[in-house]
């Protein structure tokens, strides 16, 4: 009787085993094989542009016979905005602080303290630190440019338009949402009326707001005339630019805050509403206490949206007011596109790189501030 060697019949065994675990192997990195492609051309399409344009920061765009070179010139055109003949166009002119604006700025710092202290760790409270100093540098920056002989340069300009008007937007958004929410009449065709001018394009509304504001010939002349204010100019003065230009930006993104609002209003649990009116809470505690809570997360990466989207205008200022009077109504971005076509390719790249590291401050030191001490937002 013959007898099969031992290595011979474990053979197919093993190759069934080896052939098993390379099926498993192939199946656990099959999506990353075919996510792989998508990701790397995504990261090339976001990281080159900062690496170069980092460099460019870093650089004097000249050109010469027959060509062009970049000089390295290493922070020489940060310090021109933050100290140099760019100053006045990126910080503004700065005066010495009122005793009103010495007060401000003190309670910007007790703000800050207030939040750091009610921090419920540590590293939470290293981080509201960081923000309370932001907010105290902000505060400062205000003083000095809104002083007597001061003026506001495009990074004022550019808070204005993100703390003014993202805030409006949102208490507007939250309150017709809260009204759509209810059972009235006709809310469902409100609904679609205030959803129509996030339709529009920025310029298309840009130029809508410019005929808009036009005293003269455009089409609410004959109102202005009937309240005698023909001779009046919305970019004639700095305020009037500004406001024009935030109520243009507000009502094409008040629909937004407004469609995700209501989303999350009638999204909330009723049995949570139901059993705070049985317990006897009005309309305003069962908003205070039962929905902003509900909606908090929704409203904090709703604004965090806007706040990103805003500190990134460009539109409404170029066409509505093309920064004017002077630098009154001018963006950091719009800053940025004039450097740009000036030629001064290493300045508009130096105020794009500002802009970033104000948009990461900000929106990190947000998410940190509405941050739960129990961890969530």
């Amino acid at each position: 009787m013959q007898t099969a060697e031992p290595g011979l019949a474990l053979a197919p065994g093993r190759s069934r085993a080896r052939a098993s675990v390379l099926t498993g192997l192939a199946d656990r990195l099959a999506p990353g094989v075919f996510l792989l492609p998508a990701v790397l051309v995504v990261l090339a399409m976001s990281i080159f542009p900062l690496i170069v344009s980092l460099y460019l920061s870093l650089t004097r765009f000249k050109l010469g016979k027959g060509g062009f070179s970049f000089d390295f010139i290493g922070t020489l055109n940060y310090q021109k905005l933050l100290t140099g003949s760019q100053q006045f166009h990126f910080l503004g002119k700065l005066e010495l602080l009122s005793p009103v604006a010495w007060g401000v700025v003190a309670a910007a710092a007790a703000l800050g303290l207030w939040l750091t202290l009610r921090a419920g760790s540590l590293l939470s409270a290293l981080g509201r630190l960081v923000a309370a100093a932001g907010l105290v540098a902000a505060a400062l920056l205000f003083g000095a440019t809104l002083s007597a002989g001061g003026q506001l340069g495009s990074l004022g300009v550019t808070l204005i338009y993100v703390f003014v008007g993202v805030g409006a937007q949102y208490l507007l958004g939250l309150g017709l949402a809260f009204l759509c929410a209810q059972k009235l009449a006709g809310r469902r065709f409100f609904r679609v009326v205030f959803f129509v001018p996030m339709m529009i394009t920025p310029v298309g509304v840009a130029y809508t707001f410019r005929m808009m504001t036009d005293t003269t010939k455009g089409p609410f002349a004959p109102l202005w005339q009937l309240f005698g204010l023909t001779d009046f100019a919305w970019a004639a003065t700095a305020w009037g630019a500004r406001i024009a230009v935030m109520i243009g930006d507000a009502w094409q993104w008040i629909p937004f805050m407004f469609i995700v609002l209501l989303a999350a209003l009638e999204g909330q649990p009723r049995e949570q509403i139901e059993a705070a009116m049985v317990d006897g809470a009005g309309r305003w505690q069962t908003f205070r206490y039962v929905t902003v809570p509900a909606i908090l997360p929704v409203s904090v990466t709703l604004v965090l949206i806007r706040v990103i989207e805003a500190f990134k205008i460009v539109d409404l200022p170029n066409v509505l007011t093309n920064g004017g009077p002077g630098i009154a109504s001018e963006s950091l971005t719009l800053h940025a596109f004039m450097a740009w076509r000036a030629l001064d390719l290493g300045g508009s790249a130096a105020v794009g790189y500002m802009l970033l590291f104000i948009v990461t401050f900000f929106c990190v030191a947000f998410a940190n501030l509405a941050r739960r001490p129990g961890g969530s937002a």
